[in-house]
Formats: structure tokens, C-alpha cells, sequence
């Protein structure tokens, strides 16, 4: 009978225009966003460009899929607006009412013919599935099945809540704009009562926007999935209960009553399903791009037992709105890829007020004190004050001045090993998977030690200066400086022997001559076998050389300086070597991508290979224009540097500019760094940019420090190139395939249509 009323409901459903007048609508609109979105692409590799993950990339958040739901529920409201509301009108209610079929196959008809028109629109969408396998080189079907099984689940919800609007009125438009106002609702209702704790997972759970997002992106979760079948079986259960009030006349109590536990259990139910330890998931992409790298669940895997991510929000400072209670949802599903490995993680806000450095607050309020501040942000985003602990109480929680009281988290095991995690002054602005792993490894492994040699002059780790090193060694706001990627620091002095604890030692320019036990010391380092980065700069050869004697390199006198006309002879610009990228890929992405390392004064070097080390050269001066070892001229501004060979003046192409050096001693292996400028990697050279020049001097430091700790951290989050970058069709095909379809597919529904208008009139 539930078949025997759909059929008849979608004869019903094609025999009027609106049914059909929706189908060529939707194709063409489907025709225009595929051909458009295919032609750009196509334009792109006709210029050049490199093309990337083109499956999910057509057919995903940002492809047909992703641009087509924002327009479905248009649609849906017009088709179901008549299938209940219809019966009412015309009365033929009273005839199903008096049939020997019970109000549920009504409405599991009603809705079965609604599921059958659903799978024709699908239909229309997988022709362009199908275009696109033939179209797209290794094509990548898993993810794009994914994505249409999230529209289908949108259009059903949406068909289930139109057609429970249909039964509360005899008024087919009043039942579609009910519809309209309903889904409008859904859509906004995850933003409502979010300051409010009791009700925030709720509301945020009931509301239907971008329930489809995770399904675009090529990944199922189980939290999604149940949704739409809870959101489809509550309304459907609702269209049941309203029908058996209006045909056993119910008292209105009753029914009201039914509705909400109906509502109750739905969303118990989904909130139980939203808990991670209740969660699933599957990840359809080829590559896996939904999930963590092997890397980081590997780390994962080692944090046994109790896991808390505390959140300290400072309301002074400029990030507070990150962890306002409106914004803690969103927050959460920041580390929605964690807690899938680790679903037992508790996730807490600490809210509090102190002085913070924000020179915006500073010039908005100058005449307020941090309480009268507090007060007057917590009134306007409406949050109570009592909220917000005092600087007193929360250092009573955790010291949190060394971090400027800036907006920071604590990762924190059960056995109390803790860490931090911070947020970064730049466009990505919030912690990536690469910083996230990091500060997890620091709980479960022993991480790098980098010591800095002081004492002599040396570049500085927490110096500000332009020829320091804090950018990269630990600037907490920058992202890739060495304490947000993993690794410990600290500054010694050669007074006493090496600690055992040191993993990386870095010498760097030094400026004053080392004595004897520093020396002594320094080479003690160098034969135990472990690993070390020495920075040179011209002048400072005679020091430097007594540092490195137990290598097979050496700096030789002078400089480095070549011809050229818009810099000063001695700035050499230096590429990475064949060699090179084979020791770490970060190297070879900046080889692929014809990136450069700059270096602002440049000491000669030779070495000599297979004298205990094996040398290679990872970084060369370029081969554009001449270039030689300057022995006289040192002044570059007012003097112009002659190549003058009677003088001892050697042209030295290709001279090396950074070098590596390994070797096995006492059962390990033992990796050093030569650099032949101290400049290259400091808070100036790394934060400058010149013009034509394609600079990528921090490549250099992350790559250094990733082989000098044995590939272990920076963390490598990298994951495989999705194998679908190229495209068979020109934009000038894909323009003629646009009209083609738009011709035909259109043209054949209205046939189609006319055929069946005929043959009803016919009858």
C-alpha cells in the first residue's frame, strides 16, 4: 500500500508542470557551475599552472556539490508544499481516511515518492560524475560518492520537514513558506544561546548548517550521518502524530505532548552520537587528507592515559574572542582530528583578565584600568563578569606571565607532564597539525635539546637584534620557531664540559677568541658524536677555524663577491644542490619551486671529503655573473670590488654555502652543519623580503634542524599528492560541451514532458 501511494503521489508529482519546471532548472544550474568550474581548470593547465586534487575540487565544498545545496532549499519547499496539503483542499483526505491504510504508509508514501524524485535529481548529478571520470586522469570516485551521498541526506531532510509542514495546513503556499521559515530556522539556530553552557551543545546539534561539509570533503562521520536520520525520522514522526490527532481527534495536550518526546529522544539521542568516544569515521580521499598523518597517530598512540586541553582566555588580550563561550564549539573542532584517536580528551576554558600586550585596548581605553576594561568587553558581548578570574587567582592556577598573558592552551597528561600551545601572528593564525603534534610529543617522548654557545660574542637566541637568532629559535607568536615545532632550548656557556642533555649545539660567529678549555670542550663535543650547527662570517675565519679544526672544513681569508648591479658586491644569493634535497625535503621543495637562500656577507670554504666525514653540499652560489674571493676592498658602498688575480684573488663558481658533514662514531651516527654566513639565518634576513628574489632562508633553518634531530621533529605532516592533477579537454572543448548539455538535457525533459502531457490529455 506505503508503494501503491507513492507511485500515485509521483504521477501526481510529473503530471504538473512545477515537478518538471524544477528538473530543467536544476540541471541547467548544474550544466553552468560543472562546465564553468571544468573550463577554469582546463584554462589553468592550458597557462601552466599546476593542477591539484581535482576530484573533490569539482565536485566538493567549493565544486558543484558545495554550490548546489546553497540553492536546494528552494527547491525542495515547492515540491513538498502539495503533498499533504493537497489532500486537505480538495478533500480526498477523507478518502484515505477511509481506506484501509493506516497514517503511517500515508506519510511513508507520501515520502517514498519524494526519496523517488531525489534519486532522479541524482541521476542528473551523476551524469556529470561520469563526464568527469572520463574527463579527469585518475579520477578519484570514493570522495565524490561521499559528497552526493551528503546531498541526497540534505534534500531528504529537507523533504521530510516539508512534507510534516504540508499536514499542518490546507494552503499549499502557506505550507511551502512554513517550510522555508522552518529550514531558516535549522540553519541559524547552532548561533543561538551559545554564551549559555546547558543549552550551547543543543542548539549546535539541532542545526542542519553545515551538517554536509564533512560528507563534501570526502569523509563520512557517524555523528553527521545519524543526524540526518534523526532529523528525518523526527519529522516524519511528526507528520504521523499529526495526522492521527486530526483523524482520531486527539486532545490538542496529548499531541503537544507526544511532540516533545519525540523531540526529547531525537535529541538525546544525537547528543549521545555527538560525543567523540561514540563517534566513527571514514575517510574516502585517496590520500587520506581528512585524517592525521601517520606521524602524528603514531604520537598519538603513545599518550596513555587522562588527556586535558585547557584553554586560558585572557579577555584583554587582542585573540579573547577565540574561547568566548559563543565561539567554543568551533574551537573544539579545531582538535576534531585528535580526539578521533583519543575520544576519552577533555577539553576545559579558563576565562580571566590581566595585562596584556594589546596596543589597540591600550589606545581605545587609556583612561580604564584592566577590571574597568574587563567590565566594559564583557557588557558588550554580554558575559557575566564573575566569569572572569582575577590576575591573582588565575596565577594561582598557572603561571602564565612567561607566555605575555597571551591567549595560550595547556596539553596536560594525567601523570602531569605538561605543555603549551600557542596561537601565531600570521594568516593561518591557529596551530596546524604539525604544531598540535609537537606539543604532544613533548608529553609522551623526550624532545631535542638545542643548546646556543654564549659567551664570546655570539649570535644571541633571545636577542631582538636583526643579527640574532629569537625569530627562530623562540619567538612564541611565530610558527616555525624551534619551541612551537618541538624542540627544548636553552644558552650555555664553554665554562664547563657539554651536558650530556644537549642533542644540537649551535656555534655561531663568535667575535672573541675561544680559550683553550672552551676549545677543549667544544672538540670533547665534536668526538662523543653528537650533532652541531657552526655559523661562520667573513673576519672571523682565524676563530671559527680553531673551532672546526677536528672537521675536514675550513674557511678560507677574505669574502665571497660577484658582479651585479642592484645589491652590494657581497650579496650572494645561494640555491640548493642536487645532494642537497636528497638529505630533506624541505630542501627539495624549495629546489622544485626554485626557492634561494640569501646570504648578506659570505665566508669562502673548501673541504675535504672522506677524511672521516662525508661531506655534501646542500646550498651553492649561484652561476649568474662572476664571482670570486675578495681579499682587499671591505667597504661595498663607497668602494667597487675589482677581481684582481695577482693579488691571490681566486674565482670560485659554484663556491659551497652551506655544507653537511655525518659520520658513524661510538655506534651512532653523527650529523654536523657548516654555514658560510652567520647572517642568513638570523631575526633580519629571515623576516626581509627583496624583490625577484624568491627567499626561503627559514626553509634552510627547518630543514637543518629537521636532519640534525634524526627526522624527528619539525614533525613531517606531509601527505601524498593526490594523484588526480590533470585534466583531458581543453576550455575551448568545455565551452562547447556547456551549450551541448544545456541543448539537450533541457530540451529532452520538456520532450519528455510534453509526451506525458499529451498521453494525460489524451485519456
Amino acid at each position: 500500500m506505503t508503494y501503491k501511494i507513492a507511485r500515485t503521489e509521483l504521477q501526481t508529482l510529473f503530471y504538473s508542470p512545477i515537478a518538471w519546471l524544477i528538473l530543467i532548472i536544476f540541471t541547467i544550474q548544474s550544466v553552468l557551475l560543472f562546465t564553468t568550474g571544468m573550463g577554469v581548470q582546463a584554462e589553468r593547465q592550458e597557462l601552466g599552472y599546476n593542477l591539484y586534487n581535482l576530484s573533490v575540487k569539482m565536485f566538493g565544498l567549493r565544486g558543484l556539490f558545495g554550490s548546489l545545496q546553497q540553492y536546494l532549499y528552494l527547491y525542495i519547499p515547492l515540491l513538498t508544499m502539495g503533498l499533504m496539503s493537497r489532500e486537505f483542499s480538495s478533500g480526498s483526505i477523507k478518502l484515505l481516511y477511509s481506506s484501509p491504510v493506516t497514517n503511517q504508509q500515508i506519510i511513508f508514501g507520501k515520502y517514498l515518492s519524494m526519496i523517488l524524485y531525489t534519486f532522479i535529481l541524482s541521476a542528473i548529478l551523476s551524469i556529470f560524475i561520469v563526464i568527469a571520470a572520463f574527463t579527469i586522469e585518475n579520477f578519484d570516485v570514493v570522495p565524490v560518492l561521499t559528497a552526493l551521498l551528503g546531498i541526497l541526506l540534505l534534500i531528504s531532510a529537507y523533504a521530510a520537514i516539508g512534507l510534516f509542514m504540508s499536514t499542518l495546513t490546507s494552503y499549499q503556499v502557506v505550507a511551502a513558506i512554513g517550510t522555508f521559515i522552518t529550514l531558516f530556522v535549522l540553519d541559524k539556530v547552532g548561533r543561538m544561546w551559545q554564551n549559555i553552557e546547558l543549552v550551547r551543545d543543543i542548539t549546535y546539534w539541532l542545526s542542519l548548517k553545515g551538517r554536509t561539509d564533512e560528507f563534501l570533503s570526502g569523509l563520512i562521520c557517524s555523528e553527521d550521518l545519524l543526524y540526518f536520520v534523526l532529523v528525518i525520522t523526527l519529522f516524519l514522526s511528526f507528520s504521523v502524530i499529526r495526522l492521527n490527532s486530526n483523524r482520531q481527534k486527539i486532545p490538542t495536550g496529548i499531541t503537544v505532548l507526544k511532540y516533545t518526546g519525540i523531540l526529547l529522544i531525537a535529541v538525546t539521542l544525537g547528543f549521545i552520537s555527538s560525543r567523540p568516544v561514540f563517534m566513527a569515521y571514514y575517510d574516502g580521499t585517496k590520500t587520506k587528507a581528512n585524517t592525521l598523518t601517520q606521524n602524528s597517530q603514531d604520537v598519538v598512540k603513545q599518550l596513555k592515559g587522562g588527556f586535558t586541553i585547557t584553554t586560558y582566555v585572557n579577555i584583554l588580550d587582542e585573540f579573547f574572542w577565540i574561547g568566548l563561550p559563543h565561539s567554543e564549539i568551533a574551537d573544539r573542532n579545531r582538535f576534531k582530528q585528535y580526539t578521533r584517536f583519543k575520544p576519552e580528551t577533555k577539553m576545559n576554558y579558563v576565562h580571566y583578565y590581566a595585562k596584556a600586550k594589546n596596543p589597540s585596548l591600550d589606545k581605545r581605553y587609556p583612561n580604564l584600568s584592566d577590571e574597568e576594561r574587563m567590565k566594559e568587553y564583557a557588557r558588550v558581548h554580554r558575559l557575566d563578569t564573575a566569569r572572569f578570574k582575577t590576575p591573582e587567582k588565575i596565577n594561582k592556577i598557572e603561571n602564565l606571565q612567561p607566555e605575555g598573558y597571551k591567549f595560550v592552551r595547556t596539553l596536560e597528561r594525567e601523570s602531569g607532564e605538561k605543555s603549551f600551545l600557542r596561537v601565531f601572528y600570521d594568516a593561518q593564525m591557529h596551530p596546524s597539525e604539525a604544531e598540535i603534534t609537537a606539543a604532544i610529543k613533548r608529553l609522551v617522548t623526550k624532545v631535542p635539546k638545542v643548546a646556543f654557545v654564549t659567551g664570546h660574542g655570539e649570535r644571541e637566541y633571545s636577542g631582538d637584534g636583526d643579527r640574532d637568532y629569537s625569530k627562530f629559535a623562540e619567538e612564541k607568536t611565530f610558527r616555525y620557531s624551534l619551541i612551537n615545532q618541538g624542540f627544548d632550548i636553552e644558552e650555555i656557556t664553554l665554562d664547563n664540559p657539554i651536558s650530556q642533555e644537549i642533542d644540537i649545539l649551535v656555534v655561531s660567529d663568535p667575535r672573541k677568541p675561544y680559550s683553550t678549555e672552551h676549545l677543549k670542550n667544544i672538540h670533547d663535543y665534536i668526538t662523543t658524536g653528537r650533532n652541531l650547527i657552526v655559523a661562520g662570517e667573513p673576519g672571523r675565519q682565524e676563530v671559527m677555524n680553531k673551532i672546526i679544526s677536528p672537521l675536514s672544513v675550513s674557511f678560507l681569508p677574505g669574502r665571497l663577491v660577484k658582479e651585479q648591479e642592484n645589491y652590494q658586491a657581497d650579496f650572494m644569493i645561494t640555491v640548493p644542490s642536487k645532494l642537497g634535497a636528497e638529505k630533506a625535503y624541505q630542501i627539495e621543495n624549495m629546489k622544485k619551486y626554485e626557492n634561494v637562500v640569501t646570504m648578506p656577507s659570505m665566508a669562502p670554504m673548501v673541504y675535504v671529503n672522506n677524511k672521516g666525514f662525508k661531506v655534501t653540499e646542500l646550498f651553492n652560489t649561484d652561476s649568474i655573473g662572476k664571482t670570486w674571493i675578495e681579499l682587499e676592498t671591505t667597504n661595498f658602498i663607497d668602494n667597487t670590488a675589482k677581481f684582481s688575480p695577482n693579488i691571490g684573488e681566486k674565482l670560485v663558481p659554484n663556491s659551497p654555502a652551506a655544507l653537511s658533514l655525518e659520520r658513524t662514531i661510538n655506534n651512532k651516527e653523527q650529523k654536523i652543519i657548516v654555514l658560510a654566513d652567520a647572517d642568513c639565518i638570523s631575526n633580519g634576513e629571515v623576516g626581509i623580503s627583496r624583490r625577484n628574489i624568491p627567499a626561503a632562508n627559514y626553509n634552510l633553518i627547518n630543514a637543518s634542524f629537521y636532519w640534525l634531530s634524526n627526522e624527528e621533529v619539525p614533525i613531517d605532516v606531509r601527505r601524498p599528492t593526490p594523484p588526480d592533477n590533470k585534466v583531458n579537454v581543453t576550455a575551448k572543448g568545455m565551452r562547447t560541451a556547456k551549450w551541448i548539455l544545456i541543448a539537450c538535457l533541457p530540451f529532452a525533459m520538456f520532450i519528455l514532458y510534453l509526451l506525458i502531457w499529451i498521453r494525460r490529455r489524451s485519456r
